[in-house]
């Protein structure tokens, strides 16, 4: 988007009178001022969204949901009408809801973080402060929410088997994943559209990720750009790409190639998004604000939901057959993220791969496919048939339902190298910032150090399977509800924010 300095400063009175189609529809947006009349019948949100903010400061509702270049991408240089003046910035009208003002005073509320005990109670303090578009978008799973269900209860379904007397004085849960340090065997993984719950998104999750010594996984939907989460890094710290692929190869060769310029250490391929599933509670959301008026000649599809509006230019056709492409574009380890049974786990360690992640998407696409840590049972044990594993050049990770570092020790036992976490740490970003994030991944070390001592193992190496019972992982079910999950831990919730209110 062009930024010439000869743009005059535009006054907000001015800014205020395009409202309409006729007189051209003015945003202002990080304080320039842009005409956005062509994207009414274009935009993936309608035009409804986009009257509601006309003449108006739409930074707030702009900022959370679109990639930072959208508009430099999407909207010709021409467009830009010129900076905001500054005697104006002040007076600009803001379009601040009744909802913004009751979460404001919500997050005011909060408990002090040394009350935050388990990332269950961060997940219930964001479900009670975070506006409904964003609870909406973090929290919703494909169709009836069965299988984001099942993620979280497998882990249930394996039970340890504790050894005794052994020394335990002290514990390492210390790690390497792909060669690479860890502090333990987690990795924040990839999660979109950060600034839906805090002001800074996903350069939260990457102060946090360096203060702890733990691998962050940059997502290509990110709210924050690539450069921001790259230059928010600490010196050394490890940071993984994951990478949904564009229709136009030139486009991802770009981005893989300069990700690898920047110091990214690994290429995580989505490859179980062909198509993004149906998300209804992020459906509904999409259009359930009045707004302003919307002439009845404006045809736009209003039932895609935010993660659709953002997601448009993924690859349907991306098959095995590509995968020799990403080769010759980059030296980095590549890695298939989405892979659900073990066919796919053996034909990706034939195709060169350097590993998976087992994973079904945070149950948000295929209704009913099985959880990670189940389809981990059978890959390893398919793999070790082959003589496949253990393998040097080939991990396995998983993720998806993880609440408790006793979830991740389990799967460790079962074979992976580490889990990555996506959820919680949206959660303890959106209600605590930087600072949340910080202390989940203290709450997660401190687990380690008390789980790692009550199995009897010193180390994650002296961690196998013989220390679970997986015999059930296979025994489904499909219980509308999770009584743990759904009212023990909204208690935190009630009992410290709504008296304050």
């Amino acid at each position: 988007m062009s930024t010439e300095n000869d743009k005059p400063e535009v006054d907000g009175q001015e800014v205020a009178k395009h409202t309409t189609r006729e007189d051209g529809v003015w945003v202002i947006i990080h304080n320039k001022v842009y005409d956005v009349t062509e994207w009414l019948d274009e935009h993936p949100g309608g035009a409804k969204i986009i009257l509601k903010y006309a003449g108006k400061d739409a930074t707030e509702e702009y900022e959370p949901i679109h990639p930072p270049d959208a508009i430099a991408e999407n909207l010709p240089p021409e467009k830009y009408i010129g900076p905001l003046a500054a005697s104006s910035i002040k007076t600009v009208v803001k379009e601040i809801t009744q909802e913004e003002q009751v979460r404001q005073d919500k997050l005011a509320a909060l408990p002090p973080l040394d009350e935050i005990l388990s990332l269950h109670d961060f997940e219930a303090l964001a479900k009670e402060t975070m506006s409904d578009k964003a609870w909406a978008y973090y929290s919703s799973g494909a169709d009836d929410e069965i299988t984001m269900r099942e993620n979280y209860t497998a882990f249930h379904r394996i039970w340890f088997r504790p050894r005794i007397l052994r020394d335990v004085s002290k514990v390492d849960y210390s790690t390497n994943i792909l060669g690479f340090k860890s502090s333990m065997p987690i990795y924040i993984t990839a999660t979109a559209l950060g600034k839906l719950g805090h002001k800074d998104g996903e350069v939260c999750l990457t102060k946090a990720a360096g203060k702890h010594g733990v691998i962050q996984m940059i997502p290509t939907l990110a709210s924050c750009s690539f450069d921001e989460m790259i230059d928010a890094a600490i010196p050394e710290q490890t940071q993984f790409l994951q990478l949904y692929v564009n229709a136009d190869r030139e486009k991802t060769k770009k981005i893989i190639q300069h990700a690898e310029k920047r110091g990214v250490k690994a290429l995580f391929i989505t490859v179980d998004a062909p198509q993004l599933g149906r998300r209804p509670k992020d459906m509904r959301m999409k259009f359930d604000d009045p707004g302003s008026k919307v002439q009845e000649t404006d045809v736009v599809t209003r039932d895609e939901g935010a993660a659709r509006a953002i997601s448009a230019f993924i690859d349907p056709s991306l098959s095995w057959k590509d995968l020799a492409w990403f080769k010759t574009v980059t030296k980095l380890p590549i890695l298939l993220k989405g892979v659900q049974c073990w066919e796919d786990a053996v034909m990706a360690v034939e195709a060169g791969m350097q590993g998976v992640v087992l994973s079904n998407h945070g149950g948000r696409q295929l209704e009913f496919a099985r959880s990670g840590i189940e389809v981990l049972v059978e890959v390893v044990d398919e793999l070790k048939k082959r003589k496949m594993f253990p393998n040097p050049n080939f991990e396995i990770f998983v993720d998806g339902g993880v609440r408790r570092a006793s979830d991740v020790l389990k799967a460790v036992a079962l074979g992976a190298t580490a889990v990555g976490i996506g959820r919680p740490m949206l959660y303890s970003m959106s209600t605590y910032g930087t600072e949340g994030v910080e202390r989940a991944l203290q709450i997660l070390k401190d687990e380690f150090e008390m789980n790692l001592r009550l199995i009897g193992a010193p180390t994650l190496k002296d961690i196998d399977a013989n220390m679970v019972d997986a015999s059930n992982i296979s025994k489904h079910s499909t219980l509308p509800g999770e009584s743990i999950f759904n009212t023990n831990y909204d208690r935190l919730a009630t009992a410290t924010l709504r008296p304050k209110l």
